[in-house]
């Protein structure tokens, strides 16, 4: 666990935060879930609309720390073309994940990475049962699975493309190439503190606008240290995630111990060490934004497929001061 002092995409999350087991006592029905919870719009950062980048910007070769490839503006900006910077760190990617299928099947590691380790805006999928991903990409595609906040997720529009139009053996060779990597996060250092830097919306994540700062109050935002390098899609760009004071105290009590309003804790399904067992999920290390929504989706009763039913009776019991505490103190186990 990371704590620090009081200082401080185009394509959707395919899988993770995930099917707890829970007790039937905990299980809300579908109506009540959908009805009483509406996420809030901080947690959904999108990017502002501006200037289309100029035909010399396209072409200018880009580059990141560490990497002896370039590619260019026009490159990076394509669904089909994955910046793969560092190609020796991974096995040799198959066809739907490096490059898709046009029109409607864009790359899996356009936005997921070819290490897997997915943006806070997405999933990370190393690592996750293969199953699993395919159960998730189903989900997507018959729309059991969906965001909390529809109006401010436009990339849940190309993941539902991509379900749809992806073959059983495109989704497939996907699921069994990201189950077969190793998770090696967390890239993101959680920081408590009564106040954040002032931060700007960037493709789903926030980053650093200025010298100032702004009370954070009751929020969870994660932040790229690096823009440029973010919209690169540098594997090795690190993100903070700020959260209020003793969020990861009061994180670790709801992942770790039956209380007497929360009788399954994270740990009784997805293990002692939060790496998941059998086709439960690891969530230890994931983006903790990213979390997050899933937690917002299981409460708004928008993940509400017959293996998220045990989720939601979990989920229907915390508040948001609970919900950010917990996808703070997960996002910063090491998996």
């Amino acid at each position: 666990m990371t704590t620090m002092p009081r200082t401080s995409c185009a394509l959707l999350a395919i899988a993770m935060a995930s099917v707890a087991c829970g007790r039937a006592g905990e299980r809300p029905t579908a109506d009540s879930a959908a009805t009483s919870f509406t996420p809030p719009p901080w947690a959904y950062p999108v990017k502002p609309a501006g200037p289309t980048a100029s035909s010399e910007g396209q072409a200018r070769q880009l580059h990141v720390p560490g990497s002896l490839r370039s590619y260019s503006g026009a490159q990076i900006a394509d669904f089909f073309t994955v910046p793969d910077w560092f190609p020796d760190r991974h096995p040799p990617m198959p066809p739907i994940v490096a490059h898709g299928r046009k029109p409607a099947v864009f790359a899996c590691a356009y936005c997921h990475l070819p290490d897997g380790r997915g943006r806070p805006e997405n999933a990370a999928l190393a690592g996750l049962p293969s199953n699993y991903i395919r159960a998730q990409v189903a989900d997507i595609k018959s729309g059991a699975r969906r965001p909390a906040l529809p109006s401010a997720s436009p990339s849940f529009d190309f993941m539902h493309s991509v379900a749809t139009s992806a073959t059983a053996a495109e989704i497939d060779a996907a699921a069994d190439y990201f189950s077969g990597l190793v998770f090696t996060g967390p890239r993101t250092k959680v920081v408590e503190s009564d106040s954040a830097p002032t931060l700007r919306q960037l493709n789903g994540v926030y980053i650093v606008a200025g010298p100032n700062s702004e009370p954070l109050g009751r929020r969870l935002l994660d932040a790229a240290t690096d823009g440029e390098r973010h919209e690169r899609h540098d594997p090795d760009v690190a993100y903070v995630t700020y959260v209020p004071p003793g969020s990861l105290a009061r994180g670790r009590v709801i992942a770790t111990t039956v209380t007497p309003t929360l009788s399954t804790p994270c740990v009784s399904c997805h293990g002692a060490d939060l790496r998941g067992v059998d086709t439960i999920p690891p969530i230890a290390g994931r983006p903790p934004s990213y979390l997050l929504r899933q937690l917002f989706a299981f409460k708004a009763g928008t993940r509400a497929t017959p293996r998220g039913q045990p989720m939601q009776g979990v989920v229907s019991r915390l508040t948001l001061d609970d919900m950010i505490a917990v996808a703070a103190y997960v996002g910063s186990v090491k998996p």
